[in-house]
């Protein structure tokens, strides 16, 4: 069972800094440098200066001055007493539905992955992990949240924080992707007890926010022994939450050869029925069976739906892995189309050589169109029962098999890793 605890968070103090709608960001790696800048000149204290330094002979160094120079300011104070804060997005989804989703932030310690504790469920890329980990070495700070989901059929926990936030809210939120967020602190000592009791069962898988918990786990015994060092900031969801939605992230590749692009047209004509269709199709609708997806590339820039022709091709392919992964649209086309006539290996897809992601169709068809990217697969969503299924076999996703909408933003809570150090 995962431990989660409330915390003493390290926080705007609004009076000084003005309203969280000028200080809180995106999390870090889904901000571009054009965003960074306008980030950065809405205020001197937006989150963005700590969590994607800049300047200096060295940002981390950048980092950890600010932070404290912000402290000297005013600008962010501690909570004396411990407390759990709930946060509630409403948002409209990627497909055009209004939903609202329902968070709790706390500190959970952090522990190695395994069954009934904290589960990951997709496989990283080495680079953020180096950034996040020197960045918290020089901070002693966790700056962004993880987002984590716990398992809650009854919403024993939301129910125990719900009378609370019928109080006026800490602040409130618009963020530039439409998503409006309130947040409420809650040190109701009676109401946390009822958070832990219900989440004291459950574990808990990582939805977003990898790299930052493996950062975590490493930091956590570079230092040793116990203390703050030892906990981790969450944002935890129910996985029944009506709010709670999954999208696809599409695939792209370039630096492909005539005769790797021949290999992979042969692959495609062997394993699929191939049908064109228009460039407003490209996203399959979501839904269960064989793979399905669209294909688009940079030199004929038609449209295709490929289907694969018989789940028995990928349950072949990938017989040595569990069912549930086998039938993950992101698992086979790595295997059969990205490892096999494209040749990436593992080491390309976690550096990113030859191999791009998408969040958007637009943006994903605009790369091939312009010919940044030599082709484009557009994919269906992962469940959440199917990320779940695939979790619990032990086995990771690939790297951004999900896009979990809308994030949870940065700048809102941060947590102190050493408390000595941040209160001198």
């Amino acid at each position: 069972m995962a431990e989660i605890h409330p915390l003493r968070a390290l926080h705007y103090d609004l009076e000084v800094t003005g309203p969280l709608q000028d200080l809180a960001t995106p999390p870090y790696d889904v901000i571009d440098p054009q965003q960074r800048q306008m980030l950065a000149t809405r205020s001197p204290y937006n989150a963005v200066h700590l969590d994607l330094p800049e300047g200096g002979d060295d940002i981390y160094t950048t980092a950890a001055d600010t932070l404290q120079q912000w402290l000297a300011d005013g600008a962010l104070i501690r909570d004396d007493e411990p407390a759990v804060w709930a946060i509630v997005q409403e948002y409209t989804a990627p497909d055009g539905r209004t939903l609202t989703r329902r968070g709790l932030f706390a500190r959970v310690r952090v522990e190695e992955y395994g069954p009934g504790r904290i589960r990951p469920h997709e496989r990283t890329h080495p680079g953020p992990k180096e950034d996040r980990l020197r960045l918290t070495r020089a901070t002693q700070a966790n700056l962004s949240p993880i987002f984590s989901l716990y398992d809650d059929p009854k919403g024993a926990a939301w129910h125990a924080l719900k009378p609370f936030l019928k109080e006026p809210p800490f602040d409130e939120i618009s963020a530039e992707d439409g998503t409006y967020n309130r947040l409420w602190r809650i040190a109701d000592p009676d109401a946390i007890a009822a958070v832990q009791a219900a989440l004291e069962p459950s574990e808990l898988l990582i939805a977003d926010g990898h790299h930052r918990y493996e950062t975590a786990r490493v930091y956590a015994d570079e230092i040793g022994g116990e203390g703050d060092h030892r906990y981790v900031l969450m944002c935890l969801v129910a996985l029944q939450d009506d709010g709670l939605t999954v999208f696809p992230t599409h695939r792209l590749v370039k630096d492909t050869t005539p005769e790797t692009q021949e290999a992979l047209a042969a692959a495609i004509r062997e394993h699929f029925d191939v049908e064109e269709i228009s460039t407003t199709d490209l996203r399959p609708p979501d839904g269960g069976g064989p793979l399905t997806m669209g294909y688009i590339d940079a030199h004929a820039q038609k449209a295709y739906r490929l289907t694969l022709k018989d789940q028995k091709i990928a349950d072949d392919l990938l017989a040595d892995f569990p069912e549930a992964y086998r039938q993950l649209d992101t698992a086979v086309l790595e295997s059969l189309l990205l490892t096999g006539p494209l040749g990436l290996t593992e080491d390309d897809i976690s550096h990113l050589r030859g191999l791009g992601y998408s969040r958007t169709d637009d943006e994903a068809l605009e790369l091939v169109r312009n010919g940044e990217y030599d082709a484009a697969f557009f994919l269906r969503a992962s469940p959440v029962q199917q990320v779940r299924d695939v979790a619990a076999t032990g086995v990771n996703m690939p790297p951004k098999s999900t896009y979990f909408f809308p994030k949870v933003p940065t700048g809102l809570l941060f947590n102190p890793l050493d408390g000595d150090t941040l209160e001198r």
